[in-house]
C-alpha cells in the first residue's frame, strides 16, 4: 500500500510553506491528514485550497506539548515533522526560540513515534554543512560550524542535534525514520518575512525596487521547486530501504545571489535597481554566511529516482504570479 493513500498522516508545521504543499499532495493522493501548527510562522491561508477537505483535520498547538503530540501520533500511521523555527532573520532575532523549538520539539515527536514505531520523516537543513568548503555537499561529509558566540550557527547546531536524535532512535530501537536535508526550497506561498531570499527579491521588485543583495552577491545557491520537494518526501516514506538514512533534497542549478536578483528583475521589471547592502547592516556585526550551498543529490536519486525537472526561471515566474495575485486580492 502506498504511504500516501488510505493512511493517516500527521504533518507538524503543516500550515507552513513546505508543509501546506505536502498536505495538498497527500490529500490528492487519498491520504487522511492531521495538521499540527501553532501558526507562529505558518498561516491558515496556506491551507485555503483544502481547508474544507473532509480528510483534513487542523489542530492548533505546539510540538513542545507532549500530551497533544502523543494523542495525535497515536492516531497517525505516518508522521512528517516539519515544524521548526526557520529563516535567517528569525534565527538572528530569536535564538532561544530557535533552539527550544528545534531541539525539544523534535525530541517530543521522536519519543512519541518511537513508542509506537511510527514511521517519521524529519525535515533537516543544508545549514548543517556550516562553513564546509567541499561542494557539492554529500550527506557524509564532515561539517564545520562557527563559534558559539555567533548566533548565526545556532540553527545549524540545533538541526544537527535533531539528526543525531533521529539516527539514534533508528539504531537503538529500529524506528523507521528518514531525514531530508532541505536546501533552498522555493515556490508559491513562501514569504520573505524571515529572510527567504526569493520572495524578498520578488516583493521588492513588485514594489518598484530596489532589490537589496547582501554582501557582494557572489555567494551561490541552488533552488528546489516545492512541488518536487514534497514528492521526494512522500517517495522516501514509500521506500522501506530509505529508513535510517540522510538525504539531500534540493535543486541542481547553481546561481549567484546577484544573478538571482537580475533574473527576478528581468521577469518583474527590467528598470528596477539592484543595490548591495553589507551583511553587518542587515544582520548585525560578525554575521557569517556560506559562499556556496550546492547539494549532491545522488543518494536521493538512487533511492527514489529523484531528478529535478523544473528550471529556476519557471519557479521564479510561478512565485511572481502568486505574489501578484495575492496583492491584487488584498
Amino acid at each position: 500500500m502506498s504511504a500516501a493513500s488510505d493512511r493517516t498522516w500527521l504533518v507538524t508545521g503543516g500550515a507552513g510553506f513546505i508543509g501546506s504543499h505536502l498536505v495538498e499532495r497527500l490529500l490528492a493522493a487519498g491520504a487522511r491528514v492531521t495538521v499540527l501548527d501553532d501558526l507562529s510562522t505558518g498561516r491558515l491561508e496556506n491551507l485555503a485550497a483544502v481547508r474544507e477537505h473532509p480528510a483534513l483535520a487542523f489542530e492548533r498547538g505546539t510540538v513542545m506539548d507532549r500530551a497533544h503530540v502523543a494523542a495525535l501520533v497515536a492516531r497517525a500511521d505516518v508522521v512528517a515533522h516539519l515544524a521548526a523555527a526557520v529563516g535567517v532573520q528569525l534565527i538572528v532575532d530569536e535564538p532561544v526560540r530557535t533552539l527550544e523549538t528545534n531541539i525539544h520539539g523534535t525530541e517530543v515527536v521522536l519519543h512519541e513515534c518511537g513508542r509506537r514505531n511510527t514511521p517519521v520523516f524529519l525535515a533537516s537543513s543544508s545549514e548543517v554543512y556550516g562553513k564546509g568548503s567541499r561542494c557539492p555537499f554529500r550527506e557524509d561529509d564532515d561539517v564545520l560550524l562557527g563559534a558559539t558566540t555567533r548566533s548565526r550557527w545556532s540553527y545549524a547546531a540545533s538541526k544537527m542535534v535533531d539528526e543525531f536524535l533521529a539516527i539514534s532512535w533508528h539504531r537503538q530501537s529500529g524506528l523507521p525514520v528518514r531525514i531530508g536535508r532541505f536546501f533552498n526550497t522555493v515556490g508559491p506561498r513562501q514569504v520573505g518575512q524571515y529572510g527567504m531570499v526569493v520572495p524578498r527579491f520578488v516583493g521588492q521588485a513588485l514594489d518598484g525596487g530596489p532589490i537589496t543583495v547582501y554582501g557582494d552577491g557572489r555567494q551561490s545557491r541552488t533552488f528546489g521547486d516545492v512541488h518536487e520537494v514534497v514528492r521526494a518526501v512522500i517517495a522516501l516514506m514509500e521506500t522501506p530501504a530509505s529508513a535510517g538514512r540522510v538525504y539531500n533534497v534540493g535543486g541542481v542549478e547553481e546561481v549567484s545571489i546577484l544573478d538571482l536578483a537580475r533574473r527576478v528583475r528581468a521577469i518583474v521589471d527590467p528598470a528596477v535597481e539592484i543595490v548591495h547592502v553589507p551583511y553587518e547592516e542587515a544582520y548585525g556585526a560578525g554575521f557569517e554566511d556560506m559562499d556556496r550551498r550546492v547539494p549532491d543529490t545522488t543518494r536521493l536519486r538512487e533511492a527514489v529516482g529523484f531528478a529535478p525537472a523544473r528550471g529556476l526561471d519557471d519557479i521564479l515566474r510561478d512565485t511572481v504570479r502568486q505574489m501578484r495575485a495575492e496583492r491584487a486580492a488584498s
